[in-house]
């Protein structure tokens, strides 16, 4: 996925494209269900591992995931409602464009564009943690051997 379609710039809504703004918008809602279904088997890989580790210094490792990736589940929630509303607002702007809080929307879309960059940043960075911690657990655990992987 490319970063680029969550920071347009300024420019690109200087004029209010409102329709325009609206199908980002309802990408951005399909976006956060794509990265919701896959924190879920994020969660469940953690999980299918966290009962094989004997190590402390791995238990800890990944209970801080577990952590972070329940704050990753909370934030996208909280940006998914935040998108949903937008959408609502977008789609009366399509409607009335000459609705005076214009300028708060074109504001708040700005902001939304800069949480979505901000969010597929860190959700990728968690993914990558993810995968990079479950492939050192099992091999200082020695899962593979006892998994028959």
């Amino acid at each position: 996925m490319n970063d680029t379609k969550y920071n347009h710039g300024i420019d690109f809504l200087k004029n209010g494209p409102w329709d325009e703004l609206y199908v980002l918008c309802e990408h951005w809602k399909s976006d956060l269900e794509f990265y919701k279904d896959d924190l879920r088997f994020l969660h469940h890989l953690v999980d299918k591992y966290i009962i094989w580790i004997t190590k402390q210094e791995n238990l800890e490792m990944v209970k801080e995931l577990k952590v972070e990736l329940f704050q990753m589940k909370i934030k996208g929630k909280d940006l998914f409602e935040k998108v949903g509303k937008h959408g609502v607002q977008l789609g009366s702007m399509v409607e009335n464009p000459n609705r005076k809080d214009a300028g708060v929307i074109k504001t708040e879309h700005e902001h939304l564009e800069e949480e979505m960059a901000k969010f597929v940043k860190s959700f990728r960075e968690n993914r990558r943690e993810v995968f990079r911690i479950t492939e050192y657990v099992i091999d200082s655990e020695q899962l593979a051997n006892i998994l028959g992987t």
